[in-house]
């Protein structure tokens, strides 16, 4: 690989997971804190919109992170990418065991423990997202 795709690489790789980890944040702590003031009569319809929605934001971009994180770990010196790979293992991870199962409970109407699992068990994508941003950071700084 030459050192200007290299570049390319690295800076794509670095804007996706960045925009990944600030919305992460958002999510982490203002969009799913406030999924208990909605109200139970509306939780149901909210949640299907929310998922469809949240879907049609996020799906292209980690789909795109994943594959940028592939393409730099097969690079030369892609050391630092394969630990960035080990953190995307987590998230996707956590999102299946977690997340989307909390997700499909609470597209049957509010569940207050669902919920709390929800928020708690998120933090392990928002830790892992910030750990990746900061990698991104650091190896389009030193390539």
């Amino acid at each position: 690989m030459n050192a200007e795709t290299l570049k390319w690489l690295l800076a794509t790789h670095a804007f996706v997971t960045l925009f990944m980890t600030g919305l992460i944040w958002f999510v982490q702590v203002v969009h799913y804190p406030l999924f208990n003031r909605v109200g139970k009569t509306d939780f149901a319809a909210y949640q299907a919109h929310h998922a469809r929605r949240t879907g049609l934001l996020v799906g292209g971009p980690m789909l795109l992170e994943l594959g940028l994180g592939v393409a730099l770990a097969w690079s030369p010196g892609g050391t630092l990418a394969w630990c960035g790979l080990g953190l995307l293992g987590i998230i996707w991870l956590s999102t299946a065991i977690g997340q989307v199962p909390a997700h499909h409970r609470l597209e049957k109407g509010f569940d207050q423990a669902a919920h709390r699992r929800l928020v708690v068990g998120n933090w392990v994508r928002t830790i892992a997202w910030s750990m990746r941003g900061m990698l991104a950071i650091f190896m389009l700084a030193f390539p």
